[in-house]
């Protein structure tokens, strides 16, 4: 992967993440930094799950399969630290 390839994955991350704490409901007491980390691995993993289950390659779809991801990842983030996420 380019570095633009990582900056452009940073950002749709940081992007996925964000949405994903606005989506869950109450106060999410993670950092910025916890919330990219998240995105960036709900996006990912997203990304795998549309080409791997679905074999498509439309961005909408895995930008909203992301954010799912990433919703899980803050709630089991929350239950390992043994934070109220929800």
């Amino acid at each position: 992967m380019s570095f633009m390839g990582i900056i452009g994955a940073i950002i749709v991350g940081a992007i996925i993440g964000f949405v994903a704490r606005l989506v869950l409901p109450g106060r999410q007491t993670i950092s910025p930094v916890v919330t990219v980390i998240l995105g960036i691995l709900g996006g990912l993993i997203g990304s795998w799950l549309t080409h791997a289950l679905l074999n498509s390659s439309n961005w909408i779809l895995e930008f909203i399969v992301g954010v799912v991801v990433a919703v899980l990842l803050i709630i089991g983030y929350g239950l390992a630290v043994g934070r109220k996420q929800v």
